[in-house]
């Protein structure tokens, strides 16, 4: 028993040292593995930063607005970020294309427009002082038809007057037609009387042949009167040429009346004086109360043309009135017109001043996206929502690369 325990307890030895060495190698496989494990990482590590690297120096010109980079896809960690820059650039670049474009066509559209609105402008002002003229010439206009107007009105006066004049003369010549039928069968008138009376008697019918002449004048004259008082704008003058011929004739109308009072005072003198000689000639008394009688039917006619030419002027006279308030309504118009026009004018300014504001700020919105650096031919995009979202991503991946280099260089 005492021999066998050096032994035993050396064999105890023995297996703690062989335990010992056993439990050395195993930490020494595992301290190996674990470096060689370091330096895979290592090694990963330097390839990534490397990558993240040349990917940060193909894109050092995006920052100054080149969007003519590409990234180049690579089948390590910068792969997808390269993939998703280049979708983001690609979108960008559309983008951008697009708002050039449309800067330009803003641009032009905002030239021609502000020519158009500058050339409306000028023309507004013209036609601001054209109507303003148009409406001094329409307030003259106004005045001048009322002053027609007043000169119809006075001329209806004075017609209602010779008609109540005619009336009266109507009435003495039949009143001296009653008297001369009531001494007919006492009346006598030796021959040189009767010759007397006889040619007293042609003046006055020729004096009458006159004043019917003179009525047909009237009533041509007044027919123009009227149809000239219906047409407007220059109606005035025409009414004023008839209203002067019309007073012409009434002139004469006048010297004839006078004449027919000298000769009918004549005869009734000449009839005072052969009132004993009428006994001997009562046939020729007859006559002259015919005479007389067709003396009165002539005034008779003039006093219906007298009424016939009162009412026309009062027709005329009615439609000059019409004509004054049409032309004060036109005058009113022409009036607002003008302030119209004068607000269309300021109208037209304001807006020819805010497309030159839009024009400047389109000439900045191109100022701006000259920018960008363009490829010689770009193809042409509108953004879709999934660049968008490619551009998000991008970003995000942007952000990542950033995390590791900055790990890397740790």
């Amino acid at each position: 028993m005492l021999v066998w325990a050096p032994l035993l307890l050396l064999a105890a030895g023995l297996s703690l040292l062989i335990a010992a060495l056993v439990a050395t190698l195993r930490m020494g496989r595992a301290v190996e593995r674990q470096r060689v494990s370091a330096d895979a990482q290592r090694r990963e590590s330097d390839r990534n930063q490397q990558a993240i690297l040349r990917l940060l120096d193909e894109l050092s010109s995006l920052a100054d607005g080149d969007l003519t980079v590409q990234a180049t896809v690579t089948e390590d960690i910068t792969g997808a970020i390269a993939d998703s820059i280049n979708y983001a650039v690609d979108a960008l670049r559309g983008l951008v294309t697009t708002i050039n474009g449309s800067a330009i066509q803003l641009e032009s559209a905002t030239r021609q427009t502000q020519a158009l609105s500058q050339h409306l402008a000028r023309a507004s002002g013209a036609q601001s002082k054209q109507i303003g003229s148009a409406t001094e010439s329409a307030a003259s206009m106004a005045g001048s038809v009322e002053e027609v107007s007043g000169n119809a009105e006075r001329a209806a006066d004075v017609a209602r007057h010779s008609v109540e004049v005619a009336h009266k003369g109507g009435d003495a010549v039949r009143r001296t037609i009653d008297g001369m039928n009531a001494i007919r069968e006492t009346i006598q008138e030796t021959s040189k009387r009767i010759k007397r009376l006889g040619e007293s008697s042609q003046e006055i019918g020729n004096i009458v042949e006159l004043i019917n002449d003179i009525a047909e004048q009237t009533n041509i004259l007044a027919l123009n009167a009227s149809i000239q008082s219906s047409m407007a704008g220059e109606a005035g003058r025409g009414f004023a040429v008839v209203a002067d011929e019309v007073q012409r004739l009434a002139e004469r109308a006048a010297n004839a009346t006078k004449q027919i009072e000298v000769l009918v005072r004549t005869i009734q003198t000449d009839t005072n004086e052969a009132v004993v000689s009428m006994e001997r000639s009562t046939t020729d008394v007859v006559g002259g109360a015919l005479l007389a009688e067709n003396a009165g039917a002539a005034l008779e006619e003039i006093e219906q043309v007298s009424n016939q030419i009162a009412s026309l002027v009062q027709n005329i006279s009615g439609s000059a009135r019409q004509q004054t308030h049409a032309a004060q309504n036109i005058a009113r118009n022409m009036q607002a017109l003008k302030e119209i026009s004068a607000q269309t004018a300021e109208s037209t300014n304001a807006t020819s001043a805010a497309i030159a504001k839009l024009a400047e700020l389109s000439a900045g919105l191109r100022k701006s996206a000259a920018g960008f650096r363009l490829p010689a031919n770009p193809d042409e995009r509108l953004v879709s929502n999934s660049a968008i979202r490619r551009v998000e991503d991008a970003t995000l991946n942007t952000a990542k690369v950033r995390q590791i280099s900055a790990l890397g260089g740790s």
